[in-house]
């Protein structure tokens, strides 16, 4: 009995099996959290595999730790919670918590095994210098999504036909050939530089002595002093364990000393995010060592290709722990040999050195600073009819009761000074007010980067016929509003700690408050694509840029008007609302603001939106006081109720 409410205490993680030619396999997801649970040697968690269809997971044993705990479960057996994400996904003892996603699971999964054994280092530095590693989410960093979301998607892609195009590598795996053959720059890189100096001027010396000792070798080839490995994986190989070879502590000779920073040797890539050997790595391994089985059946003499690869390969399996884990995960770790009688494959037709650069220019480009102000641009969208446009508050003096709320709900009660905690009632009192317009009993609303829950916890008290959901990335905000929300003894709510993608679930209401950035036009086409009204308050606007699933202009009208650069003018000058600001200039930052809102609202209309933009009450509430409230075709009728409705909705 003690023993099962043991295991009932663990979070329970739910991995994908896949379907393949009527055969259950493992996605490369699922055996990279796998890996990391061996190579970890946690045992935190209840793990769930989770099938499509009926079946056992007996042909997948040799592949699974015989120490974790496996269970199977079918999809529709799942948690609530957990059926409306993407896996892997952790749901936490309390069953209000999902996590959910590749990064997120893998930090959660290191996270634990930390607090089971603090005494863990080698865990601890998969997390990278400032605990960053994998933290920034894949919507705004271009490494995450080519680890997270491009090489694996790229090695699934490949594997479920190896012999299709098999000299065409991707170029996913091709862009991290090249990011292996930089050089890399790591804190503290200056001392690691000089003692690779020092090193590579001991061994010519050595070089240098053997030779004058051996008059007779004059006609032999001398060899090269071989130190590319030297120093840079002893130093990695420290940062993991305290029993490692440590790298040289004697100090550099004064000649050395003397080099510019400029004239030291640079540093080579050891693992993939420079010298040391963290989660990225641990997240790369199970899809190279797949892919490169295929190669040396499919497409051998492609390995010319890879040499940084297969270098960067081999030093992984020298990690301690690496070879051990992966035999537990049914892997087995062999160098790959190139052929030496094949021909060279000629490089593939897209020089991912050359997308590379075209991608930091374009990111440079969207950086810089504009030259003239944003006239030029408003008078030219005047001029083709398109002018800033804000419907009339409906409900400008509503407000919550706050004085007969509970404590934990009122802003007031946090950390904030007196004169923000009035102004984010203000806002609140906006965003409920026009959520409640839209919301019927039954109805689940979610609150986009939720942050520690100021709207989603009010909503849940205020609608308890409603189901809220609170999305977002920072686990420390998620579990603090949870912490709040049990303070409440709210039932109606549940967290989600996730990129915007991973959520899945069905929604009727999408709602968030000061989205910063691009967030604002995730938000709104996750409620598009769920046929969701929206109600979302934007927030800097000068962050706005291109994006994968998206691009600026957004409407059509706009597209036929202005340029990109023009866009981020505006975007640029929709910023400039600061109340210490000149009134002129708040005043055509507001404009800006509203042009930028009008093109995002004519964009959701295209696919048959009503959508209001509309400055929250009263102003001063925040610089950022603009509101879009869309509402989707297919409910307009039912969505709408009059005044009355409202107010007996809310203040019952």
């Amino acid at each position: 009995m003690k023993q099962a409410e043991a295991k009932q205490q663990h979070p329970s993680l739910y991995l994908e099996v896949s379907s393949q030619n009527d055969e259950h396999r493992l996605p490369l997801h699922t055996s990279i959290a796998l890996f990391l649970l061996s190579y970890c040697e946690c045992k935190s968690f209840k793990v769930f595999l989770v099938f499509t269809e009926p079946d056992n997971s007996l042909l997948l044993k040799s592949k699974l730790p015989e120490t974790l705990d496996v269970s199977d479960i079918h999809v529709e057996d799942l948690p609530r919670l957990v059926r409306g994400c993407r896996l892997p996904a952790v749901l936490d003892e309390t069953q209000r918590l999902c996590r959910a996603g590749l990064a997120v699971v893998l930090r959660h999964i290191i996270n634990k095994t930390l607090e089971a054994d603090p005494s863990r280092n080698d865990v601890l530095a998969l997390l990278g210098f400032k605990k960053t590693c994998l933290k920034a989410c894949a919507e705004v960093s271009k490494w995450t999504r080519l680890c997270e979301l491009g090489i694996p998607s790229a090695v699934e892609e490949h594997l479920k036909n190896p012999s299709y195009q098999p000299q065409q590598l991707p170029l996913s795996i091709l862009t991290l050939e090249q990011r292996l053959s930089e050089p890399v720059k790591v804190h503290n890189d200056d001392k690691i530089r000089r003692q690779k100096l020092q090193e590579q001027r001991q061994n010519q010396k050595k070089v240098f002595q053997e030779d004058q000792g051996n008059p007779g070798s004059e006609n032999e080839p001398r060899k090269s002093p071989q130190v590319h490995d030297g120093l840079e994986l002893r130093a990695a190989l420290a940062k993991l364990s305290v029993d490692a070879v440590p790298t040289s502590t004697c100090r550099e000779s004064s000649e050395i000393r003397k080099v510019k920073t400029t004239d030291l040797p640079p540093l080579e890539h050891v693992f993939a995010e420079g010298l040391y050997f963290t989660l990225t790595d641990v997240v790369l391994l199970p899809c190279i060592y797949h892919y490169l089985c295929s190669l040396e059946t499919h497409a051998a003499n492609t390995l010319h290709q890879l040499p940084h690869l297969l270098q960067w390969y081999s030093r992984v399996q020298e990690v301690p722990g690496v070879r051990r884990a992966a035999t537990a995960c049914g892997m087995t770790l062999t160098t790959p040999e190139v052929p030496v009688s094949s021909i060279p494959v000629p490089s593939s037709e897209v020089d991912p050195t050359r997308l590379l650069e075209q991608d930091e220019n374009q990111e440079m480009t969207s950086q810089l600073p504009f030259v003239g102000g944003p006239r030029p641009t408003m008078t030219k969208l005047k001029e083709n009819g398109i002018e800033a446009v804000f419907t009339p508050h409906p409900r400008p003096a509503w407000t919550l009761p706050w004085e007969n709320l509970p404590a934990a709900i009122n802003p007031i009660e946090g950390k904030m000074s007196n004169i923000r905690a009035v102004r984010k009632r203000q806002q609140l009192n906006n965003l409920v007010a026009m959520v409640t317009e839209l919301a019927r009993p039954g109805f689940t609303i979610v609150d986009f980067c939720s942050g520690t829950g100021h709207v989603g916890i009010v909503l849940a008290h205020t609608l308890p016929d409603c189901q809220v959901l609170l999305i977002e990335n920072k686990e420390e905000s998620l579990v603090r509003a949870q912490s709040r929300s049990a303070e409440l003894g709210l039932k109606n709510i549940g967290f989600i700690q996730a990129n915007l993608d991973y959520f899945t679930g069905p929604f009727q209401i999408g709602v968030a408050l000061h989205a910063c950035g691009v967030a604002t036009d995730m938000v709104t086409e996750h409620c598009i694509q769920a046929g969701a009204a929206f109600v979302i308050s934007p927030c800097c606007y000068g962050f706005i840029q291109n994006a994968i699933k998206f691009s600026f202009p957004k409407s059509k009208r706009f597209q036929e008007t202005l340029s990109y650069k023009e866009h981020m003018i505006l975007c640029r000058f929709a910023d400039q609302t600061a109340v210490q600001l000149p009134p002129e200039r708040r005043l055509i930052g507001k404009q800006c603001m509203g042009l930028v809102d009008l093109d995002r609202s004519l964009a959701a209309e295209t696919h048959g939106y009503s959508v209001r933009v509309m400055t929250m009450e009263p102003e001063s509430c925040s610089p950022k006081n603009n509101m879009l409230v869309g509402r989707p075709p297919q409910r307009r009728s039912e969505l709408d109720v009059d005044s009355g409705q409202l107010d007996k909705t809310v203040h019952n």
